[in-house]
């Protein structure tokens, strides 16, 4: 999320992953890996060689916070509910599963530029 919010703040700037892990205190590897996963899903375009870097792939408008927390976790599962002997008669898994759709349907119902607009980027307040 932080790094889609940072490329929504800069729009018309290309990021480098070395400096959004800088300022953010994440990992070099990890936004890689992050920056990789959320291109293939054509969420961000990245241009390579030097002076490339990294930019949203779509509006941030047309991006929903739901559409990026189902590809950046893929198992949205509480419990694990599939290997578990007490499944077949289990009244929580329902439960979880409808707890599950309504944290998605409020995702779902949000925009990466909502949150982007109401968030002051730490590289920005470095300036």
């Amino acid at each position: 999320m932080r790094i889609l919010m940072e490329a929504a703040l800069q729009p018309d700037q290309l990021l480098s992953i070395g400096e959004v892990a800088r300022v953010h205190a994440i990992s070099r590897n990890h936004v890689m890996k992050v920056v990789n996963t959320l291109a293939h899903a054509g969420l961000l375009e990245t241009i390579r060689g030097r002076g490339g870097g990294f930019r949203l792939g779509r509006a941030a408008d047309e991006i929903s916070l739901g559409d990026i927390v189902r590809i950046t976790e893929p198992s949205l599962r509480p419990a694990d509910c599939a290997n578990c002997v007490l499944s077949p008669g289990c009244g929580l898994t329902p439960v979880l599963s409808e707890a599950v759709a309504a944290f998605l349907a409020v995702l779902d119902d949000r925009k990466l530029s909502d949150v982007a607009s109401t968030t002051q980027s730490p590289r920005l307040s470095e300036a």
